[in-house]
């Protein structure tokens, strides 16, 4: 299966590090071994959206492919698709699932818009003490709907592999410091010609002081000038905060990126 949409393409620079992606043909089967909670790193990637025979015939292609519980506690799918064709999606909805409608954002060298944010200090992390930092800051900044203790182990397993990947030169981590307080962090790591963001976020305290656009900009001049790359990539949620935020430093619509999901609590 050749993969079209660019969102999934770098969603995909993640488990072809350290896990597992197999082609059925129609389907991607994608897994995390090291990071079974991770809804998006296992996950089922169709060919096309879903059709009327597809709610139960999906999941149980999840079951078999993917796990059941207590193993897996989530079903996610996806579908290659670039103009927001969401099929039928309806069983899904009315079955308890919910839907990622995310905006794939592109930007290039000479599209790009300095920010700054005067007293912020912006670079890779280095020190162990970055690291613990930052997996601090995500849990503080994490989705409501996440509890603290599950999304911090979540957390602990994503920093190990990016660390590793930033140790095999594929990418770097980054951090806006005040002093030696860590208040934005993210992620941007490479692939061929392709740089794709992770985890942009801003500690609550320090939100609406320019952090995020400054060291969205920095990160992306630092990963052009030394990853051998030409386009940056990040994927937000359709009409949202963060995509006016992106657009305003030289981020362009590309492309719509589809999936559904469900925890077992609701399954």
């Amino acid at each position: 299966m050749q993969v079209r949409s660019l969102g999934y393409r770098t969603d995909l620079i993640f488990p072809a590090f350290d896990g597992q992606i197999i082609d059925r043909g129609d389907y991607l089967v994608v897994r995390t071994p090291t990071n079974p909670t991770f809804y998006w790193g296992n996950f089922l990637l169709f060919e096309n959206p879903p059709s009327e025979s597809d709610f139960h015939a999906w999941r149980e292609l999840f079951a078999r492919e993917i796990g059941v519980p207590p193993q897996i506690e989530h079903q996610a799918f996806g579908w290659d698709t670039t103009r927001g064709e969401k099929g039928v999606i309806q069983p899904f909805l009315e079955g308890g699932f919910e839907l990622e409608h995310g905006s794939v954002l592109t930007a290039q060298r000479d599209s790009l818009i300095p920010k700054s944010s005067p007293g912020i200090t912006l670079r890779p992390l280095q020190s162990e003490e970055d690291w613990d930092q930052s997996v601090e800051n995500q849990v503080i900044c994490r989705e409501p709907i996440f509890s603290e203790a599950g999304y911090r182990v979540f957390r602990q397993r994503q920093m190990l592999r990016y660390k590793e990947m930033v140790a095999h030169g594929l990418g770097a981590w980054f951090g806006a410091f005040s002093g030696d307080r860590l208040v934005a962090d993210l992620g941007l790591f490479c692939d061929r010609e392709l740089g794709r963001y992770q985890s942009v976020q801003t500690h609550p305290d320090f939100r609406k002081r320019g952090i995020a656009g400054a060291l969205l900009y920095t990160a992306g001049l630092y990963a052009l000038d030394h990853f051998n790359i030409d386009t940056l990539v990040i994927v937000t949620e359709s009409e949202s905060a963060a995509e006016r935020l992106y657009k305003s430093i030289g981020f362009r619509f590309a492309e719509y990126t589809l999936g559904v999901w469900i925890s077992n609590e609701t399954a």
